[in-house]
């Protein structure tokens, strides 16, 4: 794939870049390398300060940084500058809360003394995809520099404008020289990357294939991985649910970032008892939303990002009808410039269809009956992913059945899953594995170091 930012709205080239030479990531590797020398002599007051800078430079940038993320995926002008503000959310939270998530924890022994200390490795690596292109790369960016380390930024070839706004954002910030690096590469320069010796680690979140390729490397390498895959993320309503609620959550959970998040709502389980009434107010509040110009205030859903991506899902929904799956509304790529697709809901669905097992990265979600909460989680259980999943109930026994028994590295009741600074985030089964946010993922990239004074008798 070149590095460009092709226009999804208009389906037209805007700007081109020419990518890295070898010499030049060798180059870029050794300032990470003594980036980190400068940051790990940083006190957290020191750090923190600079992150504070981060955060009140992406609230000033809001705009700017907003239309170049909707210039270069499509997202709507206002769910971007949303991510812009929840990006300096992630920094001043980690500036708050680093020095405490990151304190010597003591641990009674028969020594002297004896306790953990949390350390910072060097330079990680982060493979990182379009579909949000600032938020990705600063919920790891701002835990890792605030423990100490430096960043790579491997990003997806079609918003080169925006990764270089993240690095930007941290060189104005007055982090010191090679703390943070964009490297405009293709994938093919990633095992390189990976296997060098002076970067110690990886994170990843993006599609199972690229995954299992880092993954792969690293661990031939002796070097830790953090991977956030893909979801089919389950969302349950039982009879006692606020029906209202649960329709107005299942629309802005399937439809959010035009359909384009792992941690979207995509199957939709619903209790046999109020099946009819959902079916009938989700295909009414589909058939409502307005597909246009993501920079328009009334547009709720813009374009898919590549051409690809909107070809993919396409193939999946037209497959699943020719399977015996029924489309109740839209699930059609739309006429005319861009890559825009009418959003639609598929029932019916055969176990062989795309759609029953298969990710629908796009505003297609997917209905089932189940006639009790076993069922339903049952059913919710049988995909390969285990990233999110939601449960609209006000049973309590329901609620804990829930938290128990979904295989998923997070589970919402009564709102939709989303991510959040203060809470851990990460998957399990094919959506990966290791936690970012909150104090578990800033203790992901240390040296958890155990450290002994014995007697001194």
């Amino acid at each position: 794939m070149p590095i460009q930012t092709l226009n999804p709205a208009t389906g037209k080239v805007e700007k081109t870049f020419d990518e890295l030479s070898d010499a030049d990531v060798d180059k870029a590797i050794a300032r990470s390398v003594s980036g980190f020398h400068a940051m790990r002599g940083l006190s957290f007051a020191d750090r923190a300060t600079l992150m504070m800078r981060a955060a009140d430079i992406l609230e000033d940038r809001q705009e700017t940084y907003g239309r170049l993320l909707t210039t270069e995926m499509g997202k709507t002008f206002a769910s971007a500058k949303a991510e812009v503000k929840k990006c300096a959310w992630a920094c001043r939270f980690y500036a708050e809360n680093a020095e405490e998530f990151l304190a010597d924890r003591p641990i009674e022994t028969k020594a002297q003394r004896s306790f953990a200390r949390y350390l910072p490795i060097g330079p990680v690596l982060a493979v990182m995809p379009w579909n949000f292109p600032l938020w990705q790369c600063f919920r790891f960016a701002a835990p890792a520099l605030m423990a100490g380390n430096t960043g790579l930024l491997k990003h997806a070839s079609n918003v080169p404008q925006s990764a270089l706004a993240i690095e930007e954002v941290f060189r104005d910030a007055g982090f010191p020289e090679g703390a943070f690096q964009t490297l405009l590469v293709g994938s093919g320069k990633v095992e390189r990357i990976l296997k060098d010796d002076r970067v110690r680690a990886a994170t990843l979140t993006g599609s199972e294939p690229a995954g299992r390729a880092v993954a792969a490397t690293a661990g031939d390498h002796i070097k830790k991985t953090v991977l956030e895959l893909g979801g089919s993320d389950p969302f349950i309503v039982m009879p006692s649910a606020d029906l209202d609620a649960a329709l107005d959550a299942a629309v802005t959970g399937r439809t959010l970032n035009n359909g384009q998040s792992c941690i979207a709502a995509k199957r939709f389980i619903i209790h046999q008892d109020v099946y009819r009434d959902f079916r009938d107010g989700f295909v009414a509040r589909f058939e409502a939303l307005k597909v246009g110009d993501p920079m328009a205030e009334d547009t709720d859903i813009g374009p898919l990002a590549m051409a690809q991506t909107r070809d993919d899902l396409d193939k999946q929904v037209t497959e699943s009808i020719a399977k015996g799956a029924d489309c109740l509304t839209g699930g059609k790529v739309i006429d005319g410039d861009g890559f825009f697709y009418r959003p639609g809901i598929l029932e019916n669905i055969p176990e062989g269809a795309p759609a029953f097992a298969e990710e629908l990265f796009g505003p297609v979600a997917t209905l089932f009956s189940a006639a009790s909460l076993s069922e339903a989680i049952s059913l919710a259980n049988t995909s390969r992913f285990g990233l999110g999943s939601a449960i609209f109930t006000q049973d309590e026994g329901e609620i804990e059945q829930a938290f128990n028994q979904l295989d998923a590295g997070g589970t919402f009741v009564n709102t939709i899953t989303a991510s959040d600074p203060r809470l851990p985030f990460g998957g399990v089964k094919a959506s990966g594995y290791g936690r970012e946010l909150a104090e578990d993922g800033i203790r992901e990239f240390v040296n958890i170091k155990t450290c002994c004074v014995g007697s001194s008798s």
